[in-house]
């Protein structure tokens, strides 16, 4: 195989900045075509991030360009049909969450990859976010012991403006099974089995809400809770606390620990070696040793411009690496599959309070 990766992105929405950076900058590609139904969007694209050519077509761009690989960033209820095309006509595909809206759908899509022996694989892009990383080391090392219970919270503020409060043109994820939720809760989903992946949660309790009333917004709210025989977990979605944030705490026997991907900074409650009676002093001490930190580095981060997707270029280039390798890619089918069963489940009528 090449040194590199012959490349194209199919739409060009906000999330695709990411992609086409990643792409741009890599060693490991050569971005052969973008592809959006607007051809000023399609162009402006091509021409910024320096792609060989801009289409309208996917179907005519599978076929002149002939990609290895294809990313999907297009609404959800597109996905399975473009990613099955993209996969017989012989391209890899990396396709943005939700990877498909069911299950079942899903369980289809990854037999088409294998016949075709070609790799699927979904955005689950913080999961490789360094506070994450760094959170599931120290559970490795058992610093907070067994793993109890997990909370991951996202708050967005989508009523107040932007693309998804706009009566005028309505996002199309509006129309998902979930409304606007859909579109994000598979990150909360997938966190939760990062740091739980063997978890059956047998008992889901799930309150969807729509706080703000109208028709645009299906809902606008999201409690779940998650019931395992070791771990509990919470789910929590908001468009109606502030500020916006994306909160990780996971609490084990022994401890407990913390971040904020869009401010990120690492808190961890746990023993010390100073003894029983000195540990909360110390603890204190380091957290508040680490906010000052974390204030210096997310200060420096807002400067440089950086985002909280640094995750989605480090599964971008494990996923490039792996498909020139013929190596195991870093999201697995367990991993897509627990996510997508648990959305599933969470959306389930019987499992609604």
């Amino acid at each position: 195989m090449t040194a590199t990766l012959k490349a194209a992105v199919i739409g060009t929405g906000l999330i695709s900045k990411e992609h086409l950076t990643f792409l741009e900058a890599s060693a490991l590609s050569e971005l052969v075509g973008v592809c959006d139904l607007s051809p000023a969007a399609a162009g402006y694209a091509a021409q910024h991030f320096k792609a060989q050519a801009a289409f309208t077509d996917y179907h005519e761009m599978l076929a002149t360009a002939k990609p290895d690989v294809v990313h999907i960033l297009t609404p959800p209820q597109l996905h399975k049909t473009m990613a099955s095309d993209c996969l017989k006509a012989g391209s890899h595909v990396i396709c943005e969450k939700p990877i498909t809206l069911s299950y079942d759908d899903f369980k289809d899509l990854w037999e088409v990859a294998q016949q075709c022996d070609r790799y699927l694989i979904e955005d689950q892009n913080y999961r490789f976010n360094e506070p994450i990383l760094d959170m599931q080391r120290l559970i490795a090392a058992g610093d907070i012991g067994d793993v109890q219970e997990i909370e991951v919270r996202l708050v967005l503020d989508l009523r107040s403006g932007g693309r998804f409060a706009d009566e005028n043109l309505p996002s199309p994820v509006h129309k998902l099974p979930a409304g606007v939720i859909h579109d994000f809760i598979t990150h909360l989903c997938y966190l939760v089995f990062t740091f739980a992946p063997e978890a059956e949660f047998n008992r889901i309790s799930a309150a969807w809400s729509n706080h703000g009333g109208g028709d645009l917004f299906k809902y606008d709210d999201l409690d779940a809770l998650l019931i395992s025989e070791a771990v509990h977990a919470r789910i929590r979605f908001s468009c109606h606390t502030q500020p916006d944030c994306i909160a990780v705490t996971v609490r084990g026997a022994k401890g407990y620990v913390e971040t904020d991907l869009f401010q990120p900074y690492l808190r961890c409650v746990m023993p010390r070696s100073v003894g029983k009676q000195l540990t909360p002093l110390t603890n204190q001490f380091l957290t508040g040793r680490e906010f000052v930190n974390a204030s210096i580095r997310n200060f420096r981060q807002k400067v440089m411009q950086k985002t909280p997707y640094e995750g989605l270029h480090r599964l971008l280039d494990q996923t490039y690496k792996a498909i020139l390798n013929g190596s195991a890619p870093p999201i697995s089918f367990d991993d897509m599959a627990r996510s997508s069963r648990l959305v599933e489940a969470l959306l389930l009528e019987a499992n609604r309070l």
